[in-house]
């Protein structure tokens, strides 16, 4: 479930990022036009969500590493050293 939401923030993020180019191109510097700065705001509130909901999943326990060059943790090694 959290992984689906870190996805979901990420389309959304390249989704946004999409739009301010097209506002960019499409206002042509255009003062009375706000679009390109809420579009901005939008993004930085999605990446702030995406931060937040990454450290939730860490913090939680929900979210780690486990790459294959990863040893563990030293407690798990001595647990796996020691004779059964």
């Amino acid at each position: 479930m959290l992984k689906t939401l870190i996805v979901i923030f990420m389309v959304a993020l390249v989704a946004s990022l999409a739009s301010g180019l097209y506002f960019l191109m499409a206002d042509q510097g255009d003062t009375a036009k706000r679009r390109l700065v809420t579009s901005l705001g939008v993004r930085l509130a999605l990446a702030l969500g995406l931060v937040i909901v990454i450290m939730y999943g860490v913090a939680t326990g929900q979210l780690g590493h486990r790459n294959p060059w990863d040893a563990g943790t030293i407690e798990s090694q001595t647990q796996n050293d020691l004779p059964q």
